[in-house]
């Protein structure tokens, strides 16, 4: 492989690291569909898995070794114990660009507390181990496990040894996620000043996410001089993960003045990778996480909405598109600005004049103060709502409604008619909505016969806007359609009746044809 200064390889470890995140276990089939999306988004390396550790592991690397072909080197991870690195090379029989990887620990916690051995005898296994697979494939990568902790010339004996032993990418994990960027970035540069022969293989960063700094841990080996990034879609692996691919591949990709490299990455796969293996794996992603999270190109303050709507680039660094996203998405809450409500109607065809817009752009806050996102059709209610109030007899002021059980439900209602006159009555009834109907006949007046009911939730979430659609016959026989929409489902039921004895009111006052004539 080369080890081109303007270029970054992807190793993706989704299939082996990300899986031992836990509960994220996948199976032959699942792998393979996995596998297909990471040649999308034309990954270099696919860590297939670790053949020892199961048969199904096995089974997964041979297969996917099998059908990738020349796309993409396929890996197989074993420890350096000849066992797992013939187990390794019988998986990968089938693959066009077999590697092999295999390692050994090299921190003082895992020389004394796992492993158990001296600085020399784990160099000579790790030589072994190198010399071993080399018999095998002629691509070997070997893993420096918790390099991160690793006394720094102990570690450059290490690389230089397996090195010599004919490994061609040197891993330099940092196991634990205990580094920081700039302690990590001077161990990479530790190694390109002080290892012979480290300039003619690959040296990649594998990190950890213990502390929230993997990407920022793998950018900084970047500048050292790694050529190499280990990586998984959204993040898996142990404990709290691994470098997220689409951070570290967008990082590199939007500041190539601070890098001077870019990856031979499809990002606008990134969207689609990230919700099929959060589907198969059953690992959510946070809302608010970098690149694939539903909000990451979300706006919901009135502030940001204004500046993106004039220039995208005003709040939004990246192109949604260039991610598979695509596009910017204003949220509507109780933050959001005029600017926001306006263009959202204007997309949903509703073009309003100045004075009709503030009639809707205050109950868009009632609605907003009570919600956490009001929706498209939320929205349509809303405007639904104003329209039927154009003209109105009696407008409903308020309704008050005590029930339970035991008890007896009563309403009370305040309706002010076109004149600006308040009228406030109660009643009770057989449920709320009855009590609130009676209320409203005692106001009224107006002879009517209810002949159907009907409600339905217009927008999603347990904050839904309820919709109640009722229709009213008159004594002369006519039917008149009332509709009411609010967060309440009695207030929606009180808003429809009166909207429909409107009409039969407005219907009463107006001239027969016999009179027009």
């Amino acid at each position: 492989m080369s080890t081109s200064i303007d270029r970054v390889f992807i190793f993706d470890t989704t299939l082996r690291d990300g899986e031992q995140s836990p509960g994220a276990s996948m199976n032959t089939t699942e792998k393979l569909e996995i596998s297909r999306q990471l040649l999308r988004l034309g990954v270099d390396v696919i860590e297939a898995g670790f053949p020892i550790s199961s048969p199904g592991d096995f089974e997964s690397v041979r297969r996917i070794a099998a059908e990738v072909g020349d796309a993409a080197v396929v890996c197989a991870l074993s420890r350096a114990i000849p066992a797992d690195i013939e187990r390794a090379a019988e998986a990968l029989k089938g693959a066009k660009r077999p590697r092999i990887h295999t390692g050994i620990g090299v921190s003082e916690s895992h020389l004394k507390d796992k492993l158990r051995i001296s600085r020399d005898e784990a160099v000579e296994r790790g030589v072994a181990a190198v010399k071993l697979a080399r018999s095998f494939v002629e691509d070997v990568e070997f893993y420096a496990e918790d390099a991160g902790r690793a006394e720094p010339a102990f570690l450059y004996r290490m690389i230089e040894a397996v090195i010599g032993a004919g490994a061609t990418v040197v891993n330099i994990p940092d196991t634990t996620g205990y580094s920081y960027p700039e302690v990590f970035g001077a161990l990479i540069a530790g190694l390109m000043d002080n290892v012979k022969g480290i300039e003619d293989v690959t040296v990649s960063v594998h990190c950890h996410n213990d502390l929230g700094m993997a990407t920022a841990n793998s950018l900084a080996g970047v500048r050292a001089g790694a050529r190499q990034i280990e990586c998984t879609i959204n993040g898996l692996g142990e404990r709290a993960g691994n470098t997220a691919m689409e951070e570290v591949v967008m990082a590199l990709k939007m500041r190539p003045d601070v890098f001077g490299v870019d990856t031979h990455i499809n990002t606008k796969e990134f969207v689609r990778a990230s919700r099929l293996v959060s589907g198969i794996t059953g690992m959510l992603v946070q809302p608010n996480k970098a690149i694939v999270g539903a909000n990451a190109f979300a706006h919901s303050s009135g502030i940001h909405q204004d500046g993106v709507l004039k220039e995208r680039s005003t709040y939004e660094i990246i192109d949604p598109a260039d991610v598979g996203a695509g596009g910017s998405s204003i949220v509507l809450t109780a933050r959001s600005g005029r600017a926001a409500l306006r263009h959202r109607l204007a997309e949903l065809g509703y073009v309003m004049e100045d004075e009709e817009f503030e009639g809707i752009h205050t109950a868009f806050l009632e609605l907003a103060d009570k919600k956490k996102e009001v929706y498209d059709e939320d929205l349509e209610a809303l405007v639904g709502e104003a329209e039927r109030m154009v003209g109105e007899v009696y407008h409903l002021e308020q309704v008050h409604v005590n029930c339970g059980d035991p008890g007896i439900p009563t309403a009370t209602v305040e309706l002010i008619d076109r004149d600006g006159v308040s009228y406030i009555d109660s009643s009770h009834g057989n449920g709320p909505v009855d009590a609130v109907y009676r209320a409203i006949n005692r106001i009224v007046q107006k002879p009517n016969d209810l002949t159907e009911f009907s409600v339905q939730s217009v927008t999603r979430g347990i904050d839904a806007v309820g919709e109640v659609t009722i229709r009213v016959k008159s004594e002369d026989g006519r039917t008149f359609t009332g509709r009411g929409a609010h967060h309440d489902i009695i207030v929606s039921s009180a808003k429809a009746y009166v909207n429909a004895l409107n009409r039969l009111l407005v219907a009463a006052e107006a001239p027969s044809v016999e009179d027009e004539v």
